[in-house]
């Protein structure tokens, strides 16, 4: 695998599914040879195989925040990793916490595991996952340097955006977030910056389909989301190559279809723009 690019895999924000839509968040960065996994929303198993990712070659994992739409299948992953052959370890990197639901998931699924270690022959589940905490700064995954920075995603504290440089490209991923002015220096230059929106015309409708008559979804929405309008503007400011919207807030109510999303992006965005949808592929040299 030599193609440097980027896999919406799933793009729906937050974590309910229905009839026709499309599912939660995780993201494909292959780069430089490497293959990273970023966030592990319901569906990711699905959408690696579907863009011809073997689950057995996965590089990385990481976890940008512990809302359940961004790691809910992660235990479902590795165990259907580990049927499909799976016997390395895998890096997985994520906030404080994330050890604990590895290892309620290896006790939920204990006797399934133990019977195919038994009856098998397969190696021991539990170490494949290399899970550490994630940290704000540089580290160096495989031959990519990851950028972690702290965004806004209240009430969640440890919730971050990422940066991968390779060789030749990078891409940024924001994570959940509200607009802040650091994405923009952080996002500098990036062959493609891949931002979470929301439309805030189609919040009304949807706090009356799933809200719980009060005022608690839509101040969690105003305050830990980004505006497609403002989007557009922190990539402008950025200059970046190519923008994708990602993590789109609705994505499944008809009344506001692409041509919404596009008219409030172009208010500050001129450049490349992709309104994400599950499966696009995202060259990353342009």
């Amino acid at each position: 695998m030599s193609e440097n690019r980027v896999v919406l895999l799933g793009t729906k924000g937050g974590p309910a599914i229905r009839p026709g839509t499309r599912m939660p968040t995780s993201t494909l960065v292959q780069m430089d040879g490497f293959t990273v996994l970023v966030d592990a929303g319901l569906g990711c198993t699905r959408g690696l195989c579907d863009a011809g990712v073997a689950l057995t070659d996965l590089d990385a994992i990481v976890i940008t925040h512990l809302h359940s739409d961004h790691y809910l299948e992660l235990g479902p992953l590795f165990h259907t990793a580990w049927t499909a052959g799976l016997n390395k370890p895998v890096p997985v990197i994520g906030p404080e916490g994330l050890d604990r639901y590895w290892q309620g998931f290896l006790a939920s699924m204990d006797f399934d595991i133990s019977l195919r270690l038994r009856d098998e022959g397969r190696p021991e589940l539990a170490p494949l996952a290399e899970i550490s905490v994630i940290a704000e700064g540089a580290q160096a995954l495989g031959p990519l340097t990851m950028k972690v920075l702290r965004n806004a995603h209240p009430p969640i504290e440890d919730s971050f955006a990422l940066r991968f440089d390779g060789g030749t490209c990078s891409a940024v991923i924001s994570g959940d977030t509200a607009p802040i002015p650091e994405m923009v220096p952080f996002a500098e230059g990036a062959d493609l910056l891949v931002h979470e929106a929301m439309l805030s015309a189609g919040i009304d409708a949807l706090c009356a389909r799933v809200g719980n008559g009060d005022d608690r979804l839509r101040t969690h929405l105003e305050r830990s989301h980004a505006p497609a309008d403002q989007v557009g503007r922190i990539a402008q400011e950025a200059g970046v190559k190519q923008l994708a919207l990602n993590h789109l807030v609705p994505c499944d109510d008809p009344n506001f279809t692409e041509t919404h999303w596009r008219e409030e992006t172009r208010r500050a965005w001129s450049g490349p723009l992709f309104i994400g949808t599950d499966g696009m592929t995202i060259a990353l040299e342009t």
